[in-house]
């Protein structure tokens, strides 16, 4: 997880808790969008992904869990998160919600192939280990 996706989760304490119950896997997200930002056609050179692009990702990806399925319904909501998360940020409210918007998509994406396997999947009967704090922090996301 990027710092700024954990100084997220750390300003958002007092706001009202978002479950993400692995609905998403927040390190691939972010580890994804890592490696993918500079191939999307809003990337600009002079912005890097720690300051600039991982807080529009991070709002993209949490609001798809926080508020479901349709993108259009939440866009104002996503717009005001994204403003009030930016930090030092330099892209434009439209470059984000471009950004918000294709960390929506993937998120939904990966979402549908989760359900997918997990339909497939045999339950097996062991107990596994607590979670890391990396999963932890990733449990919980205000948007």
């Amino acid at each position: 997880m990027t710092a700024i996706a954990q100084d997220f989760w750390q300003e958002q304490a007092d706001e009202p808790e978002v479950r993400i119950d692995g609905r998403i896997d927040v390190a691939r997200e972010d580890a994804y969008w890592q490696s993918a930002h500079t191939g999307e056609s809003y990337y600009r050179a002079e912005c890097n992904y720690e300051q600039d692009y991982a807080p529009a990702y991070c709002v993209g990806y949490i609001g798809f869990v926080q508020y479901g399925d349709r993108f259009e319904e939440a866009e104002k909501s996503l717009c005001a998160n994204w403003v009030r998360i930016k930090g030092e940020s330099r892209l434009t409210v439209e470059e984000a919600m471009q950004a918000i918007r294709a960390a929506w998509l993937h998120a939904a994406a990966g979402s549908q192939v989760a359900d997918a396997e997990h339909e497939e999947e045999p339950v097996q009967a062991s107990v596994p280990a607590g979670p890391s704090r990396a999963a932890r922090e990733a449990a919980y996301a205000t948007a």
